[in-house]
Order: C-alpha cells, then structure tokens, then sequence
C-alpha cells in the first residue's frame, strides 16, 4: 500500500486524476450532484492531470495547483448556469404533467403568497404554495386542497 501511495505522490499526473475521481465519487455518493461544488473541483483535477499526462504544462506542484484552479474556475463559468437550470427545473416551469396533479390533501397550516406550507408526502416533506391558477390569496389550515402544479420540492396547490 506504501508502494501505491508513494507512486500516486511521485507521479503528478496520477495524483491530480485520484484526486478528479476522488472528489467526483464523494460529489456522486454524499450530495447526488446537488452541490456541484466538487464537481467542479473534479472537472479542474482531471483536467491538469490531462494536461500533465500530456505533457502540455510542466512536472511541477506549483504549475499544477495553478492550473486546477483556472480549470476549477474556467468549468465553474461554463456549467454553473446550465447545471443551475437544469436543478430548478427552470426548463420545465409548473410541470402539469406530473402523476402528482389533482393528488388532494388538507393544509397542515395556512398558506399565503409570504407563508410557506408543507405537506408530507411519500416521506418527502413538500413545499405548498399557493397556485397562480387560483385568485385565493388564503387557504386556512385544514382546508381541502388539489395539486394544480409541481415543481422540484413544491406543491402548486388550489383550493378544493
């Protein structure tokens, strides 16, 4: 394992691609790549030991912690907007295609445009809101409620 070790140490290139795939695995198994914080750390790792491999920057650590962060920072630029979008489910909007539309329930608080409600749901606690198909600007707790939309965590909800 020393051997391993010492190898992976000695050979720059190697060390920057354990430290991509690292950073990626934990990025994949601790936050299912909600964060992306180490998502881009991994894209800047693997990125220098490309370049290292290849031979394009030189041997040399501090040429190499310099090229991960302008790789880390360069694929932070490019993707945090698309990957952004593609989380909110911006594309989607008020998704009304869900199985979850027209799924009924009773408020376990008041609901106003600034007061949030939740609801549990299949061991998800959801956001309620307010749908803009109602003109209601209140539902009072224990009011029947129809899901009109979702979102990614929210409920769009009318009143029944």
């Amino acid at each position: 394992m020393n051997g391993l070790l010492e190898s992976i140490l000695n050979n720059p290139s190697a060390f920057w691609f354990v430290v991509g795939f690292s950073l990626l695995a934990i990025e994949v198994v601790a936050f299912g790549l909600g964060s992306g914080v180490l998502l881009f750390g991994s894209i800047g790792a693997l990125i220098t030991g490309a370049l290292l491999h290849f031979e394009v920057i030189p041997a040399n650590w501090i040429i190499s912690v310099a090229s991960f962060a302008i790789a880390s920072a360069l694929a932070t630029a490019v993707l945090w907007m698309p990957l952004k979008r593609l989380q909110s489910g911006a594309e989607l909007g008020n998704d009304r295609s869900s199985d979850l539309i027209g799924y009924q329930f009773r408020l376990d608080s008041t609901v106003t445009p600034t007061n949030v409600g939740t609801h549990r749901y299949s061991g998800i606690h959801w956001q309620v809101r307010i749908s803009d198909e109602t003109s209601e600007t209140t539902l009072n707790k224990g009011s029947s409620v129809r899901v009109a939309g979702v979102d990614p965590g929210v409920f769009h909800v009318v009143p029944i």
